[in-house]
């Protein structure tokens, strides 16, 4: 009997000694992970609002999601930092540069302030609630083929991308003088030294025949009468923050970059980026 009662005090002490097992720990977070939190079923992105930055158009904020921290973008409103909110029809831009504020983000999702219910207003046409003849305003893409104001998708952000990649077919352009330097190129040069050309700086001369404001940056078409339309090579397109007309005659001076890929499943074979544009 004594051996029992010796037994069951050490089994007793041991047990009181051991240190209690450490709670598992919670599987890390899509922003852990380097993934950007997915809306729910809803279509709601909701959270506190840690950080809150305006410009022109839009509101740029930091939620505090379920999730993670995750920027949003909507059109300006006076929610303020300690706010609760959510955005509806919240879509993901991943490696979206805002021009005006010189920044590029990972991932921001583009949407419309949701009330509680998840309900959100349509959206305004200045924001890209619909394609308005081919050009997608100076907002976030609208819903090309849907609803104005709905939540833009793959599909659509390909399609307007693809409304935007090519030239008008009906518009010849006669000989524009060659641009000077000696970075200087004819857009039927570009086209056929394309691969050489990638990363450098070049200059070229031509008249706009398109010209389409897509997510805070300026898509035109450039002609200047070298090049051929059956091969493709007759129009190059090029982005930049100036604005022109279409029939100005400019000189751009850019980036050439090939095989753009927006992230819409749709490349650019060839493109210039951010140039300076000028009469």
């Amino acid at each position: 009997m004594r051996r029992v009662l010796t037994l069951a005090v050490v089994t007793l002490a041991f047990v009181a000694c051991k240190k209690p097992e450490a709670p598992p720990r919670p599987a890390p977070s899509a922003v852990e992970q380097g993934q950007a939190p997915a809306p729910g079923k809803e279509q709601v992105l909701r959270g506190k609002v840690l950080e809150k930055i305006d410009v022109s158009q839009y509101s740029y904020l930091k939620l505090a999601t379920a999730s993670g921290e995750v920027w949003a973008a909507v059109q300006r409103t006076d929610k303020k930092v300690g706010d609760e909110v959510g955005v509806g029809n919240a879509f993901p831009m991943q490696g979206f540069e805002s021009k005006e504020l010189n920044r590029k983000f990972d991932v921001v999702y583009f949407g419309q302030l949701a009330g509680a219910g998840g309900e959100v207003a349509a959206m305004p046409p200045a924001m890209g609630g619909g394609m308005g003849g081919g050009a997608m305003g100076g907002g976030m893409p609208g819903a090309a083929g849907g609803q104005a104001g709905g939540p833009p998708n793959p599909a659509q952000m390909a399609a307007q991308h693809q409304a935007v990649s090519t030239g008008p077919s009906d518009v010849k352009v006669e000989k524009v003088a060659k641009a000077s330097g000696a970075d200087a190129r004819t857009i039927e040069e570009i086209w056929g030294q394309r691969e050489k050309l990638k990363g450098k700086s070049v200059t070229v001369r031509g008249q706009v025949v398109k010209f389409t404001p897509v997510m805070g940056k300026n898509f035109l078409h450039l002609r200047d009468g070298s090049g051929n339309a059956d091969k493709k090579n007759n129009d190059v397109t090029i982005t930049s923050a100036d604005s022109v007309a279409v029939g100005d005659v400019v000189t751009a001076k850019g980036i050439i970059v090939i095989d753009k890929d927006f992230g819409s499943g749709y490349a650019y074979p060839v493109m210039i980026e951010d140039a300076k544009v000028a009469k």
